[in-house]
C-alpha cells in the first residue's frame, strides 16, 4: 500500500466515523444535553459495556504510544490526538496520530 493510499483511507475512515457520529450521537444529545447520561448509556447491556470498556481501553493505549513516541522519537502535537480520540472518538484520534507519525518519519527533502 502506498503513503497516499494509507493516509487518504485513514482520512476516509476518519470522516465515516464523524459523519455516523453526527448522525446518531449529536441530534439526541442536542435535545438533552446530558454528557454523564450519554455516557452512561454505553454500558446499558452487557455488549454495549464490553464494547465501551474496548473503546476506553483503546485510548489509553493510545495515550501511553503517544506519550512514549513523544520521549523517544520526538513525535509533536500527539496531545492534538488524545483530545481528538474523547470528542469525537478513538478512531479519529488514531487516524490522525498515524498520519502525524508517518509524516515524521517521511525523508526531509533538501531545498
Amino acid at each position: 500500500m502506498s503513503d497516499r493510499t494509507f493516509r487518504m483511507a485513514l482520512i476516509a475512515t476518519a470522516c465515516l466515523f464523524c459523519v455516523f457520529f453526527s448522525i446518531t450521537i449529536i441530534p439526541p444529545l442536542a435535545r438533552d444535553w446530558d454528557i454523564f447520561g450519554a455516557f452512561a448509556a454505553g454500558f446499558v447491556n452487557p455488549f454495549a459495556a464490553g464494547y465501551s470498556i474496548d473503546v476506553i481501553l483503546c485510548w489509553v493505549v493510545l495515550a501511553i504510544w503517544i506519550i512514549h513516541e513523544k520521549t523517544t522519537r520526538q513525535i509533536r502535537y500527539g496531545w492534538v490526538c488524545l483530545i481528538l480520540g474523547i470528542i469525537p472518538g478513538v478512531v479519529v484520534g488514531l487516524a490522525t496520530y498515524l498520519i502525524l507519525r508517518s509524516a515524521a518519519f517521511q525523508p526531509k527533502t533538501q531545498k
